[in-house]
């Protein structure tokens, strides 16, 4: 029987037990190598086990990763130096390095927190979600050209973002057409509250593309199916 202070971390069907109290490292070099990218830092995550909780903490310098439960209920970003309790029995994990986006699967058969189906009543406003993000159909086709590969290899724990000239090259547009409805998609969601977007008042961050991506795939917005 598996004990329940350990913890189960999936990364391209291979599987990795942190044990406790850990520390379990994740990063270039550590208990998990995730690969020998050299823009991916030596060591980007740890976790710990305090005070009957596993803890996940961000101890890069400058990568934030994306955390989701995989249904898009719940999304958030783990900033550098920042830690949070893992209180989820399952939370994928997103982070991109360079040209490429890494995927985890932690599983955690400790954690409390099970959450349960809400039904909203659609006869109520009160239960309507407002400001859901409306995209046209080119803009669509956009994110799922960004999307493509990691939809395609679905947890194959990397994947190489496309850059804007290959996206646009697979949707057969000109760069400057797919650069000017990337700027409306990012700015569309960022008026909406995804963070990372942007890297300034009026000044889109260098890393849009694999935000962007991060943000679809971990809130569903585009799914393989």
């Amino acid at each position: 029987m598996t004990d329940t202070s350990d913890l189960r971390i999936d990364f391209a069907g291979e599987w990795f037990e942190a044990k406790a109290p850990g520390p379990f490292t994740i990063g270039r070099e550590g208990d998990l190598a995730v690969d020998d990218n050299p823009y991916l830092h030596r060591r980007l995550l740890t976790f710990t086990h305090e005070n009957g909780l596993w803890w996940l903490a961000n101890v890069g310098q400058s990568i934030g990763v994306s955390m989701s439960t995989g249904d898009g209920v719940y999304q958030a970003v783990l900033g550098p130096g920042a830690k949070v309790p893992v209180v989820f029995p399952r939370l994928v994990l997103l982070f991109t390095a360079g040209p490429y986006t890494y995927e985890l699967a932690v599983h955690c058969d400790q954690a409390a927190f099970r959450p349960s189906p809400v039904i909203a009543d659609l006869d109520d406003p009160h239960q309507m979600t407002i400001g859901t993000v409306s995209l046209t159909p080119s803009q669509k086709l956009l994110v799922i050209a960004l999307c493509e590969p990691l939809l395609r290899d679905g947890l194959a724990g990397q994947s190489q973002l496309p850059t804007s000239a290959q996206a646009a090259a697979r949707l057969g547009w000109p760069l400057t057409t797919f650069n000017r409805k990337l700027d409306a998609v990012c700015d569309k969601l960022d008026r909406e509250g995804v963070s990372g977007l942007r890297g300034g008042v009026g000044k889109l961050a260098t890393n849009r593309r694999a935000r962007l991506v991060e943000h679809a795939v971990l809130s569903r917005l585009v799914t393989p199916q």
